[in-house]
């Protein structure tokens, strides 16, 4: 089992990557929130990896944390769940915003995932309950700063989106909490798209 790599970025090209360890190229499948996180080319990359061996393909995936690989690792385990969707459904949040969505039972947010429908959003909630209770996650800024359990479902949703969105666009997962915390507090009720423009208006004007 290949476990880590440590060598050169050669190539990104999403959803794959080259790394060279030893002279030898290992072509990598990742996710986006991996891709936002890499180094320039041609500069030293550490990858957490899982190698799939099926009957007829070997496939090796990537992650820049230790925490998304055993995420990954949590979700191919769901009836109906593979390695593709995987990487798809981890492509589209963070590691610690989906098992706040399994936590607090948001069908709703992980729908917002493409390619994930409200059946396989339900799927993910039921079979993810106990597998992820006791999954560590760091305190979030935007739960510190806004309670998000008294908010409506439809502005939750809207915090979660704009707080994902965020580190898509390369954000800091507490930076971006903390930026959708102060946009709430100017419009407590605002939509996703709102907040994040409310949140990139204010790094503007700083």
């Amino acid at each position: 089992m290949i476990g880590r790599l440590r060598g050169t970025l050669l190539e990104k090209q999403p959803p794959h990557l080259l790394v060279e360890v030893g002279g030898v190229g290992y072509e990598v499948q990742a996710p986006m929130t991996t891709f936002y996180a890499l180094p320039a080319i041609g500069s030293e990359v550490i990858l957490y990896t899982h190698l799939s061996i099926t009957e007829n393909l070997h496939q090796l995936f990537g992650f820049i944390a230790a925490r998304d690989r055993a995420l990954f690792r949590t979700l191919i385990k769901v009836n109906g769940v593979g390695p593709k969707m995987a990487i798809a459904i981890l492509s589209g949040m963070e590691s610690d915003a989906i098992a706040r969505c399994v936590r607090e039972h948001n069908v709703t947010a992980l729908t917002k995932v493409p390619g994930i429908g409200k059946k396989t959003a339900e799927r993910l909630v039921i079979e993810l309950q106990d597998r992820l209770a006791n999954w560590d996650s760091p305190q979030s800024a935007l739960a510190e700063a806004v309670d998000l359990a008294a908010l409506g479902g439809e502005t939750r949703d809207a915090y979660v989106e704009a707080e994902t969105a965020l580190i898509a666009l390369g954000y800091k997962p507490a930076e971006a909490s903390k930026m959708v915390a102060q946009a709430g507090r100017q419009q407590a009720d605002a939509s996703a798209e709102t907040l994040i423009r409310l949140a990139l208006r204010s790094i503007a004007s700083n």
